[in-house]
């Protein structure tokens, strides 16, 4: 018995390859068809490298060559897969701001946990040590940072800038502020869908003039969402801070905010965790502390992910006191929580030093002897 090859190809052309539209033989995939007595060798290329793929097209030639060829043949597939190059991966970075040498973004798993706190008190402590700040409160459906600021009532003025109109940030303890909250009455709330909210978040980031700055926190707002990939689709971010408070249902939470942050699509440097009401002290009994919320859990949860615990603030009344009438704890001079905030603070800056070691030598000195910090090396 001798096989044909022409009649081999006429039944493989009864077999259409997958996405292709057209049969096997006539699309390009059937490389050679080989025949030597009853045995047949069949070289193929597809294009779909799962096995599933693979096996459907080893069968289908088989059959299709037994039933209208010779039920008795010999056959063999030779099956090459071709797949397409991956695509290329394309980052999205966001695009500088003229003037700003580092945006920081402080971020929590979930709400309540003193994020808005936490970077008024850092802001201010920035710029009690000499440096150019300012915040953009991103948490735009519970934006606080205008409280916080004492300037609930402020609104952005208009000025020219190189013939085009911006917003000017409210200024506050020297902090410069741009927050949703201007625009909108105490009262209202603000119910927007994410590309609306990514819309108000731009045009407070690109059309406002926030001059030179040294450093820009993002108050993001609490979890891990729309208004996040948003904001690191559009700036490039320098490194984030997650505040957390001990308790177990806040360092879950934490954990996610962290692995969001270190995702490759994202890949925003973590400089560290802040654990906030870490204890509570009694003023009739300066030297106890009561660990509330359980005890040492962000420091744990540092250690496990191999971040830096920033800092541990303490879980007292005023720190709440000064943010309700605007006055940040860390203004208090010389007392145990501007302390806090002050070295969890320099541990903010020696980390985005440490992360930007790729800049200029002088900069990188400037940030450091600026904030009073030993220097890093580069």
């Amino acid at each position: 018995m001798k096989l044909n090859k022409k009649d081999i190809l006429e039944a493989l052309r009864t077999i259409t390859v997958p996405g292709a539209g057209e049969n096997m033989v006539d699309s390009g995939a059937v490389t050679n068809v080989l025949t030597f007595g009853d045995e047949v060798i069949v070289d193929i290329t597809i294009k779909n490298p799962t096995l599933q793929a693979r096996k459907k097209t080893e069968v289908e030639i088989m059959k299709a060559i037994h039933d209208k060829v010779e039920q008795k043949a010999q056959v063999k597939v030779n099956l090459k897969v071709d797949a397409p190059a991956p695509k290329e991966k394309v980052e999205i970075k966001g695009k500088a701001i003229p003037g700003i040498k580092n945006i920081v973004a402080i971020a929590s798993g979930k709400g309540g946990v003193g994020k808005s706190t936490t970077t008024a008190n850092i802001a201010v402590s920035l710029s009690e040590m000499g440096f150019k700040v300012g915040v953009l409160d991103a948490d735009i459906y519970g934006p606080s940072i205008p409280i916080m600021f004492d300037v609930p009532h402020e609104r952005p003025l208009s000025v020219n800038v190189d013939g085009k109109s911006k917003m000017k940030p409210v200024e506050s303890y020297g902090v410069k502020v741009l927050s949703i909250g201007f625009f909108t009455k105490p009262d209202q709330a603000v119910v927007w869908r994410g590309p609306m909210a990514a819309k108000a978040l731009n045009q407070m980031i690109f059309d406002a003039a926030w001059g030179e700055l040294d450093f820009l926190l993002l108050d993001l707002p609490p979890g891990t969402g729309d208004i996040h990939l948003s904001i690191m689709q559009s700036l490039p971010i320098t490194g984030a801070v997650i505040v957390s408070t001990p308790q177990t249902v806040a360092l879950a939470d934490a954990k996610k905010g962290v692995a969001m942050f270190q995702q490759e699509s994202i890949n925003v440097p973590v400089l560290g965790i802040v654990e906030n009401m870490a204890y509570f002290t009694p003023e009739e009994l300066p030297d106890n502390k009561y660990y509330i919320f359980g005890k040492e859990g962000a420091r744990n949860l540092a250690e496990d992910l191999d971040v830096r615990l920033l800092g541990e603030i303490p879980l007292v009344q005023s720190i709440r006191e000064a943010g309700d009438v605007g006055r940040p704890a860390a203004l208090q001079s010389g007392s145990p929580l501007s302390k806090s905030y002050e070295e969890l603070t320099r541990n903010v800056v020696e980390e985005t030093v440490r992360r930007n070691k790729s800049l200029p030598p002088t900069e990188a000195i400037k940030i450091t002897t600026m904030a009073g910090c030993s220097a890093v090396k580069n």
